[in-house]
């Protein structure tokens, strides 16, 4: 087991500095604010009432422009399962768009939470797969891997790190 974590230690600092995507953040139950920042994106997202979070992300698109996102995230099934719905506009070759989707998560292991996302737009794609990793006190980071896939344009893809704050 020490080996294991370790292991995910060493592979988080190794590809920190690589890439970022937003996670799928898991906020109090009533309250709650997330703020998540990356190589390629930065987010902030709060917790409305206990079954809905709003946020804005601005992404860092290497040909892709750089875009504004803005979300709200509906709590399904606990905190396990949310319906994705938002707006996201500055796409490079594209119009903006519209975009729904779905996140699942499963329940938090030794401060380890492995999670899934899949959104999909008039004018693109996105899916997501990994772990968040809580460290202490409202810290996490957040290693993933990310497939951007739009109409018009090149598909952007690869491993991300990031590093969230929760309050």
């Amino acid at each position: 087991m020490k080996k294991s974590i370790i292991l995910c230690s060493m592979f988080t600092m190794f590809t920190a500095v690589t890439a970022f995507a937003a996670p799928v953040t898991t906020l109090s139950s009533d309250r709650g604010i997330a703020v998540s920042v990356g190589t390629k994106e930065t987010y902030i997202e709060g917790k409305i009432n206990p079954k809905t979070t709003i946020g804005y992300e601005y992404l860092d698109r290497d040909t892709n422009g750089h875009q504004n996102d803005f979300y709200a995230k509906y709590n399904l099934a606990g905190s396990n399962i949310q319906a994705i719905g938002g707006y996201r506009n500055h796409m490079h070759n594209q119009s903006d768009s519209l975009y729904g989707g779905l996140a699942v998560s499963a329940p938090s292991i030794l401060g380890f939470q492995p999670y899934a996302s899949y959104v999909k737009g008039s004018n693109f794609g996105e899916a997501q797969i990994g772990v968040n990793f809580s460290i202490a006190m409202g810290v996490g980071v957040n290693v993933n891997y990310h497939n951007y896939v739009p109409d018009n344009g090149s598909t952007e893809h690869g491993l991300g790190a990031g590093v969230t704050f929760k309050f």
